[in-house]
């Protein structure tokens, strides 16, 4: 019945934002074809890629996907592209379930409220889900978050091969997941090495081929962007009118230092979520598919790591950054608000004193930060990968730039 409710869901955003979709496929697209180009054409293609055309800021991997929709005609192709991205983002929640299923083994968790989470927060996630994946047609986005999705469900098995294939995956897709690399970190200690070679295996060879086949290729990592006035980077205090050269490294450390404190503290489900909230307060656009990101961070804190029956950060993250951009005219005010939300989400998934109760179970250093739900009981699993549900898991203007 999850599952049913929440793909309704999805198909009724599907249906309503499609005709007006695919603002930004054209990058993936134009990016699709001339990966796939090799010695072929102009010599902007191949390896050369990323050197003749820095703005597009996509990993090689979500070229090498959307190239698989080009034999399509442009509209079919883009069609096609958005239904396949709105079903990962079911998959994504269904995995979140799963997830938190498999961490929650032996700790006495009430199944039917986990059930009722994960749907509850699942119908905050997918109007912004189809928001990146159908509006804007973002693939890189999408992949991103789907591999760092299969990453928490890899973490939560103890799996370090597997924790560190989809984090390369997500990164060698879109490299602004690099700020989720701290997941690795909630792996026992012991699995740490083998799951950080074999990341930085699958991210060197999806990405050394270009700068090593020309060197320009890292005009890439200085493509700038306007600072708009509604960003939170304006309320921090930078005027520039683009951005500044220490931006994007910022971010990366930001997101990787917060994530790091956070598995410290034992709260290792926010990682995905300081990782968003670290690029939208220092990013200086202000594109609404950003709101993903978050939503995916969101969803995972409610369901995994916090068992409160109403998954409320969830529907925060949707009504704060997504309706103030509709309900909130001033630029500027509209800043202060992503300032405020980064803020005060991350200080409460930092710090917010809670009640831990439960076993050390495989794949968490330590057990998960949890608030009161009410009655506990435990259900037959019959099995890790069951989770709670029997049988098959059921859970559930100017174009922008192209790598933002």
């Amino acid at each position: 019945m999850h599952l049913i409710l929440l793909t309704a869901w999805t198909v009724l955003w599907f249906v309503v934002v499609e005709p007006h979709g695919g603002f930004s496929w054209h990058y993936l697209r134009t990016g699709g074809a001339l990966i796939y180009q090799g010695d072929a054409g102009d010599g902007s293609g191949g390896l050369n890629l990323y050197a003749h055309h820095p703005e597009l800021q996509m990993g090689p991997l979500s070229f090498l996907t959307a190239g698989l929709f080009n034999p399509f005609p442009e509209a079919t192709g883009q069609l096609l592209a958005a239904a396949l991205m709105s079903l990962l983002g079911l998959v994504i929640v269904v995995l979140a379930g799963r997830s938190a299923a498999h961490h929650f083994l032996g700790t006495g968790t009430n199944h039917q409220r986990l059930r009722q989470r994960v749907l509850i927060a699942g119908l905050a996630f997918i109007p912004m889900w189809i928001e990146v994946a159908v509006r804007f047609g973002h693939l890189d986005d999408v992949l991103a978050l789907f591999f760092t999705a299969l990453a928490v469900r890899a973490v939560t098995r103890g799996n370090a091969a597997l924790t560190g294939v989809w984090l390369a995956l997500a990164m060698d897709s879109k490299p602004t997941a690099l700020a989720f690399l701290p997941l690795l970190l909630a792996l026992p200690r012991e699995k740490w090495l083998r799951a950080g070679l074999w990341c930085a295996g699958l991210v060197a060879l999806a990405w050394l081929p270009f700068f090593i086949g020309d060197s320009q290729s890292f005009a890439a990592a200085k493509f700038a962007i306007p600072n708009h006035p509604a960003s939170a980077l304006r309320w921090l205090g930078v005027g520039d009118p683009e951005t500044p050269g220490w931006d994007r490294p910022a971010q990366a450390a930001l997101g990787l230092a917060l994530g790091s404190v956070a598995v410290w503290r034992g709260r290792w489900a926010a990682v995905v979520l300081l990782g968003a909230n670290a690029r939208i307060v220092l990013d200086p656009s202000v594109y609404t598919y950003y709101t993903a990101s978050v939503l995916l961070g969101t969803l995972l804190w409610d369901v995994i790591g916090q068992r409160r029956l109403v998954p409320w950060w969830s529907w925060l993250a949707l009504l704060i950054l997504y309706g103030s951009v509709f309900a909130v005219p001033d630029d500027a005010a509209r800043g202060l608000i992503r300032l405020a939300f980064v803020t005060v989400s991350t200080a409460y998934v930092l710090f917010w004193p809670v009640r831990e109760r439960g076993r050390r179970g495989q794949g968490r250093r330590r057990p998960p930060a949890r608030t009161d739900e009410g009655p506990a009981h435990e259900e037959p699993m019959g099995g890790p990968d069951t989770g709670p549900w029997p049988g098959p898991a059921p859970t559930p203007g100017e174009a922008p730039p192209a790598g933002r």
